[in-house]
């Protein structure tokens, strides 16, 4: 039980550790993305004789600011130079410990999907579901790097990459909820997106950043295509970040992941997310285009609307399954984890916080009780052997008086 309890503080630390690495690595690149599009040619003859990109002028904590971008010529370079990039790096390595810790270290339970329409998919053992959820995040990482390279080497065919990058989010949609279960379908998604970011940092924008200073320290020209290339995988980082917040969200919305059309709700989510973003890269520019946002909110009401439970007519009292029925299904199938005193080894709390030792409790929770069982997501990885009886049994339940 010690032990347990051990790992879930770590889970908790941990956790808060990666949500603030999060925030300050989002915020921070949200903020030079904003920098970057708000620059305006600068206004001084010397400035420009300096060899000033743009600057920005800016109000903010009661002082004034002014931002000046050079390209690859400053006339000077200082030593203390503020570098971008162990947010990004905190940010993945808490992340990945995090699923190391929940799905990799219990796969049987998260990661396993006896439910898949796939034979191969559904007689995955522990092992080989958790090798395969890494090698997502690698060989992901690996595709969306060689689309990079092979499509716009040289930065001149953007569109036609970033084209190419939703085909690709939308076969490892299809793929991760067919194979994985919903809930590590949509955080394996969010994974590997997260990973190409901050590989996308430690890879490509970092080394690019660090020649380049070293050139101008040797009095060298810099390689013009290493801040190119940079920009072009830090402008694909903030399409990527909307998205992946929501994915890292959906494990607390189950209604999102466990129906027929979890692969397509994800992938509306994920273009909803790059098209509001985009938004906003463009009012930066002082572009006002609410087509964008507007076609987002649409895809999110299109996701929503497919993700609503079918409408079934509502029985009369007394009609269907009795609640002792129902009560006797929940104790032998669902208290050994929603319990005040879990049983279920390596949970020391109710999940979620849901508890039904008693029938108020389970009348309290009827609906999601209902829902979740329904689409076989919960038992997770129906660990207590679930009938499709019983399923039938809590499906035709009518929890009215």
């Amino acid at each position: 039980m010690m032990s347990t309890y051990v790992l879930d503080a770590g889970n908790l630390l941990m956790r808060w550790l990666h949500v603030i690495a999060a925030i300050a690595w989002i915020g921070e690149s949200i903020y030079f993305v904003m920098l970057d599009n708000s620059l305006r040619a600068p206004r001084g003859q010397h400035a420009r004789q300096l060899g000033v990109h743009g600057e920005m002028w800016a109000v903010h904590g009661g002082g004034f600011y002014h931002n000046q971008k050079y390209l690859t010529n400053p006339a000077e370079l200082p030593d203390d130079l503020h570098w971008s990039y162990w947010k990004a790096y905190t940010t993945w390595l808490s992340g990945f410990a995090l699923f190391a810790a929940m799905y990799l270290y219990r796969p049987e339970f998260y990661l396993v999907n006896p439910d898949s329409s796939w034979a191969w998919a559904a007689s995955l053992t522990g092992m080989q579901a958790s090798v395969l959820a890494v090698a997502f995040l690698l060989l992901g990482y690996i595709v969306y790097s060689q689309l990079c390279r092979r499509i716009s080497p040289t930065m001149q065919r953007d569109g036609l990459l970033s084209a190419a990058v939703g085909v690709m989010m939308v076969a490892v949609a299809y793929l991760t909820v067919h194979i994985f279960p919903g809930r590590a379908a949509f955080l394996i998604t969010g994974a590997l997106m997260a990973t190409c970011m901050s590989a996308n940092v430690f890879f490509w924008i970092i080394p690019g950043q660090r020649r380049m200073v070293a050139a101008l320290k040797t009095g060298n020209k810099p390689d013009p295509l290493d801040g190119m290339r940079g920009k072009q995988r830090s402008v694909h980082n903030t399409y990527f970040t909307l998205p992946v917040v929501l994915l890292m969200l959906s494990n607390h919305y189950s209604f999102i992941y466990t129906g027929p059309w979890a692969w397509v709700i994800m992938c509306l989510f994920i273009f909803a997310g790059a098209l509001i973003r985009q938004y906003f890269v463009l009012r930066h520019m002082k572009k006002n285009r609410p087509v964008y946002p507007l076609a987002g909110v649409v895809l999110l009401v299109l996701a929503l609307w497919l993700a609503a439970p079918a409408s079934t007519p509502q029985q009369a009292a007394g009609q269907g399954s009795d609640m002792t029925r129902v009560q006797s299904i929940v104790a032998a199938r669902c208290v050994q984890c929603h319990s005040a005193t879990p049983s279920y080894e390596g949970f020391t709390a109710p999940p979620a916080g849901m508890v039904l030792d008693t029938q108020e409790q389970i009348l309290l929770h009827a609906s999601q009780i209902k829902q979740v069982v329904a689409s076989a997501y919960m038992p997770l990885g129906n660990l207590t052997k679930m009938s499709d009886e019983e399923r039938a049994v809590i499906a035709a339940w009518s929890s009215q008086p």
